[in-house]
């Protein structure tokens, strides 16, 4: 087994301690811990993708030789340490000074993605990034979490446009030995391999752990030699569109996942399941207790008392649901295991309107949980709706499917230059109390001047960061200039700039501003008051309707008659997303009401002075408050592309232009300052975070002792 010695030989004594802060998360979070590593050399960290294990791995030795004499580096690498190891061993925090003592077994957290940086591909979108930052901000405040997730090799995708605008979807394997992750061994120092229990042919599973300051995160990998080759594949890619591999592939999560974390000696008090992806990990808590004498009655009770179960779909083809002769090929000899017979076993995951359809495992989480909710207050009302008849009993406001609203990890997303200046006039200490609102009142006392051009230097970081991709495609892959063209070299930094960025689902209607070209033309390309749009987001392989709508934007961004101002940035990841929701002068988005759960990208932007302009659905019903961005209400494509023009035409191009005769635009500032303070505090990963413990796992600790 390799010590971060062996990995990284080159690093003197003096500094080691950068292996074992490169292999924690810890630094994606801290600008402080991030300097650390660009001070040795920049454009290794630059080149590394901000990844700091790869950094390490391929820094000349003289260059770590020459920090040990650098005296001002050594201090700031004391400074940084020791700040490090102070929050990762604490005994003190919220956790523990507000709810419970520290004798708890942690809360076991399952999810089939997530995004915490660039350097870990393992997310598609706002479900990943969700449970990124609900990882980080448990960290934070102390929430004893253990996490259990997938190994991806080969990722998400990674997304290349033809000359056509047609996206064509590039296999891209991890190298696993130049990420953030470390292989779990076992006692005789061999990498730990784990069969997936009852399965035949027989799934084994490899372990990797990924350390997210104080939190542990497990991830399962199925791509090792010992597996035949359908085996291997179940964790190739997130999201598998073949039916019975899709199954086998929360199977693998969710009672594989479980088995690891027994196999590690890790027990939990409280499982929390991020989406139904993973419910199965609910029949091996059962199976557990039933193994010790319980009755199925008994183990269910006291497994439904202890679980908490999140819904992110607001709509019901949005949920896994398996054929029932699938279930029999994989469950038949689970059955009698939990004492059940076949038709009592998949009643559990049988929807009451739809009883023929196969199994659904939203309807099987909520039915074998006791914590349920919705991720803002409109998913919650729909999710009350939408299952209703499982308490045929209740009326449909006393269904017990509460709501939490998502929020951000502020210190993720919060931009360092902004940092600084919220530093500056919040007070130093501001993230250690970030959720509450009367700190941020203080963003008043910010002058205009400041935070316009911290602002603007942000926006040309930006369009420098989309020029500086497209050299780099023109340069190693020799695209079509046509394609280079698209990727937002003609941006103009000067005109009022707006950002979507999300996945290219049709109900997210990623070209309804498109819907009148006309009107469209007319912003685009005013002479004195111009507009922009800059676009990125992926479809999903198997979604060819996403796929046409991106090429239909890509086709418009070589458009004569839009004036160089569309863009499409390939590729998009969490890298891009910093710089777009920190450089953009405004955030757009349309999706379908009520199709939009939540949603955090608005969040992000909003947290950096980016105004929303966004319809009535998800979060923004809770956060637009008049002032801080502009909404409009759903009423159909025509109706709904009108207010945005009406509301471009009328409020928001007049507002930015309007400048006072130092360049500043002073209205418009108003309206970033009241984003920022508005938007901080309540949505707020740690508002949330606490959110959870106080409603939940209060409770669920409490039946679990």
């Amino acid at each position: 087994m390799k010590s971060i010695k062996d990995k990284f030989p080159d690093i003197p004594d003096r500094i080691s301690g950068l292996g074992e802060l490169a292999y924690n998360l810890w630094w994606s979070w801290h600008p402080q811990a991030r300097m650390l590593f660009k001070m040795l050399d920049r454009q290794a960290w630059k080149e590394s993708v901000h990844n700091p294990v790869k950094m390490l791995k391929e820094l000349p030795r003289e260059i770590l030789e020459s920090a040990v004499k650098d005296s001002e580096y050594l201090n700031y690498y004391d400074g940084v340490m020791a700040r490090f190891h102070e929050d990762i061993t604490t005994k003190v925090c919220w956790f523990l000074e507000n709810v419970i003592d520290s004798t708890c077994l942690p809360i076991a957290y399952f999810s089939a993605e997530y995004g915490l940086h660039r350097s870990l591909p393992f997310y598609a979108g706002g479900l990943g990034f969700l449970a990124g930052d609900y990882l980080k901000e448990c960290s934070d405040l102390g929430v004893p979490v253990v996490a259990v997730g997938f190994m991806y090799p080969e990722g998400y995708l990674r997304q290349k446009i033809r000359v056509d605008g047609w996206q064509e979807d590039i296999d891209e394997v991890l190298d696993r030995d130049d990420a953030p992750i470390q292989r779990i061994f076992n006692e005789k120092g061999e990498q730990l391999i784990v069969r997936v229990p009852f399965i035949d042919p027989p799934i084994f599973v490899t372990v990797w752990k990924v350390a997210v300051g104080r939190v542990s995160l497990y991830l399962i990998d199925t791509d090792i030699d010992i597996n035949d080759p359908w085996n291997r594949s179940i964790a190739y890619h997130l999201y598998i569109g073949d039916i019975e591999q899709r199954l086998r592939q929360e199977i693998v999560l969710g009672i594989g996942g479980s088995e690891v974390l027994n196999t590690l000696g890790i027990r939990h008090s409280v499982l929390h399941l991020n989406e139904g992806h993973c419910a199965f990990a609910l029949l091996e808590r059962i199976r557990g207790r039933i193994e010790e004498g319980m009755s199925f009655e008994k183990a269910s009770e006291q497994v439904r008392a202890t679980s908490v179960f999140t819904t992110h779909t607001p709509v019901p083809a949005g949920h896994d649901v398996f054929p029932f002769h699938l279930m029999d090929k994989y469950f038949s000899h689970y059955y009698p295991l939990l004492g059940l017979g076949r038709d009592d076993f998949l009643q559990l995951g049988t929807h009451p309107e739809y009883p023929a359809a196969g199994f659904n495992m939203t309807a099987f989480s909520l039915r074998m949980s006791y914590y349920h909710n919705g991720v803002s207050r409109r998913h919650g009302e729909v999710s009350r709706h939408m299952w209703q008849l499982l308490w045929p009993d209740k009326k449909e406001e006393d269904v017990p499917i509460d709501s939490i609203t998502n929020g951000i990890h502020v210190p993720t997303w919060v931009e360092p230059k902004i940092e600084l200046l919220f530093n500056k006039y919040l007070g130093p200490d501001w993230l250690k109390d970030h959720d509450n609102s009367v700190i941020w009142e203080r963003i008043d006392d910010i002058p205009d001047e400041e935070l316009w051009q911290i602002h603007y230097w942000l926006k040309m970081k930006l369009i420098n960061f989309v020029r500086e991709q497209a050299r780099r495609r023109w340069l190693e892959n020799r695209v079509s200039p046509f394609n280079i063209i698209a990727s937002g070299t003609l941006i103009d930094p000067t005109a009022l700039t707006i950002g979507f960025a999300r996945r290219f689902a049709s109900y997210k209607r990623t070209d309804l501003i498109f819907h009148d070209l006309g009107r469209l033309k007319k912003l685009l390309n005013h002479r004195w008051r111009p507009l922009q749009i800059i676009f990125a987001g992926k479809a999903h392989p198997s979604d060819d309707d996403g796929k046409r709508i991106l090429q239909r934007i890509f086709n418009f961004t070589h458009d004569p008659e839009m004036g160089g101002r569309i863009a499409f940035v390939e590729n998009y990841d969490e890298q891009l997303a910093q710089y777009m929701v920190h450089g953009v002068d405004l955030w757009l988005n349309n999706p379908v009401p009520p199709l939009e759960a939540c949603g955090t990208s608005g969040m992000k932007a909003s947290l950096n002075g980016v105004p929303h302009l966004s319809i009535l659905d998800g979060w923004w019903i809770e956060g637009f408050n008049g002032k801080n961005g502009w909404a409009f209400s759903g009423g159909g494509d025509d109706q709904d592309a009108d207010a945005i023009y009406t509301l471009l035409e009328n409020e928001i191009v007049p507002l930015y232009y309007k400048v006072d005769d130092k360049g500043i635009p002073r209205d418009w500032v108003k309206v970033m300052k009241e984003a920022i303070k508005s938007i901080g505090p309540i949505f707020s990963a740690r508002r949330m975070a606490k959110e959870y413990v106080q409603k939940f796992y209060k409770n669920a600790l409490k039946s679990a002792m």
